[in-house]
Parts: structure tokens; sequence; C-alpha cells
């Protein structure tokens, strides 16, 4: 008897039992991991750049504050940043197999015209994601470290940074800054799949306000830089998605009446 090989269930089949959901949810998250496993091991190769990459704001402030290199304190310090640093580098470089991989799962719940908008707004969540992570190393974690050093030497503390401290901070803050920056897309995807209306969205303004200091107050370290530079951005993001939301709608609207209005004489002849 032939052997059967074992495929992934259709997206499209959404007649899927709990079984069938689990061994989906089980077999994209063993194609995520192997994604990001071999996303890694590239970077692994390229590491010492990467390093040098990461150390990019830092670089730029040790000339203007006269600063020493990163140190390390304990033997294996060096090689723990090394792994991190190309774990989110992997990350980040095989986000777009992730980003799919997830998707896919979440596709197989929906209808035919909701999986659309997944399908339109995948590509747009891997963009969004690294842009939030470059922002954060570009423009943010420069205004950040500045104040650090500012504040030290405020209190006339002399720093003296560790290559592992550094790499957990900027790295942390990245993973935080790309997921933030997905608001826009889940926004979207939840009012165009009817979870949530423009109405509801605008009445929970000032609770999305509030919500967003809390968060970055959470996931961020405790210092009031870092939590403005997140909160300020969220927040702008749940506004962009309102407005995507808008625009999309008032598209979809438009194409719809066009469709139901009777054809006039000039289209007949």
């Amino acid at each position: 008897m032939a052997r059967t090989k074992k495929k992934l269930r259709d997206p499209c089949d959404t007649t899927m039992s709990l079984g069938d959901h689990l061994e989906e949810l089980r077999a994209r998250l063993m194609l995520a991991i192997i994604g990001l496993v071999l996303g890694s091991v590239v970077c692994l190769i390229f590491g010492p750049y990467l390093i040098r990459f990461i150390e990019m704001p830092y670089t730029n402030l040790k000339v203007k504050y006269d600063l020493d290199d990163l140190k390390v304190l304990a033997p294996a310090d060096a090689f723990t940043a090394y792994m991190k640093i190309s774990m989110i580098a992997g990350l980040i470089l095989s986000s777009p197999w992730v980003f799919y991989q997830l998707w896919m799962f979440v596709a197989a719940g929906l209808y035919e015209h909701e999986r659309r908008y997944v399908r339109t707004t995948v590509p747009f969540s891997v963009l969004l994601f690294v842009t939030g992570a470059m922002f954060f190393l570009f423009v943010i974690a420069p205004i950040t470290l500045a104040f650090f050093l500012k504040f030290g030497r405020f209190i006339n503390v002399e720093p003296a940074w560790t290559l592992g401290l550094y790499v957990s901070f900027v790295t942390t803050l990245m993973l935080v800054f790309g997921l933030a920056f997905q608001t826009p897309i889940a926004i979207v995807i939840l009012n165009k799949t009817g979870l949530i209306s423009l109405g509801a969205l605008r009445r929970a303004r000032k609770y999305v306000l509030l919500g967003t200091f809390v968060v970055a107050a959470v996931v961020t370290p405790p210092d009031v830089i870092s939590q403005i530079a997140l909160a300020i951005p969220l927040y702008s993001l749940f506004e962009l998605g309102i407005l995507l939301s808008l625009v999309w709608g008032r598209k979809k609207t438009k194409k719809e009446k066009e469709k139901e209005s009777p054809p006039s004489e000039t289209d007949v002849y």
C-alpha cells in the first residue's frame, strides 16, 4: 500500500475540527521555527557585522561624549550577546516567512472575503515590523541613550556600559517597537472582519491613549523617555489604523454603488 504524505490543510477549508486546528497550529509553528532557525544561522555567519550595526547609536555617541568601548564582565557575556543579536536579526530576516505562517493559521478560521484582507495586509505587516525595529534603532535609541548619558553626568556618575546589557536593552526594544507597529494592521483586520466598528474605535480613543502609556510602562525599561517614545508612536499608529479603515471602507462603498447603479444611455450605446 502506498504511503500517503501528510500535508497542511487548505486554509480555505473552514470545516476544520478542533483537532485539525491544533494540528494546523503545530505545523505552522514548526515551519515558522524552521524559518527562524535558518535565518539565525545566516545571521550567525555575519554576526560581527551585526554587532557593529547594533552598536551604531552607541558608536555615534562615543565620539561626542568621549566614551570607552563596551565591556564584558563575565567570560560568557560576549558569546551571549553574539547569540542574542543573531537570534533577533534572524527573526527580522525571516519575518516575511514567520508572518506568512501566522496569518495562514489565522486565515483558516475566516471566510473567503475576510481572507482577502489577510492576504492584502501580510506584506504591510512585515514592512511595519521592520520599520518599527529600525525606527527605534536609528531614531529613538540615540535620543534615549543620550538622555541616560547626560543624566549620569548630571549626578556625577561615569558610564561603564557592558555589551550584554546594551544588547539586551536595544534588541528588546527593537522587538517591542516592531510588534507595536503592527497596530494599524490589527485595527484594519478587526474592522474589515466586522469584529469592531469605526464608531467603537473613535469612542475608545481616550481609553486607548491611557492604555498606550500603561503598555509602554510595562514593556519598556523603567524610564520616562522610553515610555513616552513608545506611547506616542503607538497611539499615532492607532489613529493610522482608523484612517486606513475609513479610506478602505469608502473605496468599498464606492465600488458597491457603481455595481448597483443602473447603466446609463451612454453605457448602453
